[in-house]
């Protein structure tokens, strides 16, 4: 009886053991799911605070690039008289207002020359219809009367030839000759002072140019490095002034070979309205014999 009451006590205390260790083991997984589980609500609680930084920050640059937008000043759009203005500023008022000169005084003389050749222009052949009528039925004198109602070099150069008439066919062609170089000059006063600009100018830009790069070099120097930041200035300088110097040559030596023409054409008309005044004179000479 003692026995088997042992065994009992032994089995007994061995189930209590076993159902402590099992009651043991159940609170230790209990409290680390709960460990588990609250680390995972953490990790949750931080993701989200983290993505809810991230949007405020991104809404506060998108808050602020637009405040920035709407202060800054939309830029506008120059007319084409304020960008010649601020490039000829930036190109420097030595140089730049030289070149500017010889463009003005280039422009007086085409001016004045282009309204003088439209003035001295003539239509010859009713000159000379007008002049052979006149010859016809009054005679020298009603053709002189006719050049001075007549204004141009071609009828000033036919006034001076039957002026000198009376003195014979040789007398007048020579008058004419005379009387016309005394007209082409005249006509040619001035041009010469148009090319003198349509070199000068160019050459003014070139020298801005070896002006600029010399300071460009100096500021390198000064520098003692040679990044674009430092040599912009001096080297915008040089092309300006080149640039500047040569749309004044190409404005002037336009108008240069204008008045060229023009003259040439004149030139042509007295020349060609000469000859057949001489011829006229003469077979009105025979006329009256």
């Amino acid at each position: 009886m003692k026995k088997v009451f042992a065994l009992l006590t032994v089995a007994g205390m061995l189930s209590f053991g076993t159902f402590n260790s099992v009651y043991a083991q159940a609170e230790t997984g209990e409290e680390t799911t709960e460990v588990v589980t609250d680390s995972a609500a953490e990790a949750n609680a931080a993701a989200a605070k983290v993505e809810a930084d991230k949007k405020a920050a991104e809404e506060k640059a998108s808050a602020e690039a637009a405040a920035q937008e709407a202060v800054a000043p939309v830029p506008e759009d120059k007319s084409f008289t304020q960008v010649i203005k601020q490039k000829f500023i930036e190109g420097g008022p030595g140089f730049m207002g030289i070149v500017l000169v010889c463009l003005i005084l280039g422009l007086a003389i085409v001016i004045e020359r282009i309204i003088y050749l439209n003035m001295a222009t003539t239509n010859t052949d009713k000159l000379l219809t007008n002049i052979e009528s006149a010859l016809s039925t009054g005679g020298v004198e009603a053709a002189k009367e006719v050049c001075r109602d007549t204004k141009g070099p071609v009828a000033s150069i036919f006034y001076q030839g039957l002026d000198r008439s009376h003195e014979g066919i040789d007398m007048v062609e020579k008058s004419v000759v005379s009387y016309g170089g005394v007209q082409m000059g005249l006509l040619e006063k001035g041009i010469s002072w148009i090319s003198l600009f349509i070199a000068l100018a160019p050459m003014l830009g070139f020298m801005g140019t070896v002006i600029g790069m010399i300071g460009a070099f100096d500021a390198i120097a000064e520098a003692g490095d040679i990044s674009p930041a430092v040599v912009a200035t001096g080297i915008k300088v040089a092309l300006l002034t080149t640039v500047f110097g040569l749309i004044v040559a190409i404005i002037l030596q336009i108008f240069y070979n204008y008045i060229v023409s023009k003259v040439d054409s004149i030139v042509n008309d007295m020349e060609n309205a000469s000859i057949s005044l001489i011829d006229m004179l003469v077979k009105n000479e025979l006329s009256n014999k």
